[in-house]
């Protein structure tokens, strides 16, 4: 796995761009526990782009909404989860519904 010969330089800061866009579902979640727990392990700051709302809720301490381009900060949202755990059991937390409806709301996506 790439994250894990990225920790064996030590870097500060891990830069992960859509590091599970090419997993199906099951895949994803699986994989996002294992990362998140290594990340957490290694005393990690991490950076993660992602289109997936639930999945930066769920592995986030911090989600930061971009406009479209030019992209500008929109939003800083600090995540707060009720009985923060592994991200599997961070999406079953109470308020998670409330950030997701928020950020939808912020990304202005209209159908």
């Amino acid at each position: 796995m790439a994250l894990i010969r990225t920790l064996a330089l030590k870097p500060d800061i891990l830069l992960l761009d859509e590091p599970m866009s090419a997993l199906d579902s099951q895949a994803r979640l699986a994989i996002s526990d294992d990362i998140y727990r290594i990340i957490k392990q290694e005393g990690k700051t991490a950076i993660m782009v992602t289109h997936d709302i639930a999945e930066a809720i769920s592995m986030s301490d911090r989600i930061i909404v971009l406009t479209k381009r030019p992209a500008i900060v929109k939003s800083i949202y600090k995540i707060d989860l009720d009985n923060k755990s592994t991200p599997i059991n961070n999406r079953s937390s109470k308020n998670f519904s409330s950030y997701y409806d928020a950020i939808w709301r912020d990304l202005d996506v209209h159908l």
